[in-house]
């Protein structure tokens, strides 16, 4: 028997914007939610950037986004390289291509994760497209 459950038109994808500012959020180790709002669970996120306002900085500092688990979105890397030494539009881990797609189990919120040392400036955003399937 045919699928009858309908799929997603390119008029059902959603779109959600992160933002971390070390003036707002503070630099602290730790996981830091941009979100106030959570992609659904069964969502499907297919691609999307960063952007690097104000660099990065932090004597060893690192820093990974994710959403479902730890680094689907950005893996962490340290503040001194690519993508937070440089201001700008940056690739993220989903790239619009079946393995490279992140499915959440839950609601989850876009989370930036900072680890080894705190961070002393910085501002990004995240924009993430996805699509929510009801099955």
């Amino acid at each position: 028997m045919a699928y009858e459950g309908g799929y997603p038109r390119a008029t059902s994808i959603q779109v959600i914007r992160g933002r971390y500012s070390f003036d707002t959020d503070g630099g602290a180790v730790g996981d830091v939610e941009l979100t106030s709002e959570a992609i659904p669970a069964n969502a499907v996120v297919l691609g999307g950037f960063v952007e690097v306002d104000t660099v990065l900085t932090g004597t060893s500092a690192t820093v990974g986004v994710k959403v479902e688990a730890a680094g689907d979105i950005v893996t962490a890397g340290g503040v001194a390289s690519a993508p937070w030494s440089s201001t700008g539009r940056k690739d993220v881990t989903p790239d619009w291509n079946g393995a490279g797609t992140v499915k959440t189990t839950e609601p989850r919120k876009v989370v930036a994760t900072i680890g080894t040392a705190a961070l002393t400036a910085g501002a990004f955003d995240v924009v993430l497209f996805y699509v929510e399937l009801p099955d």
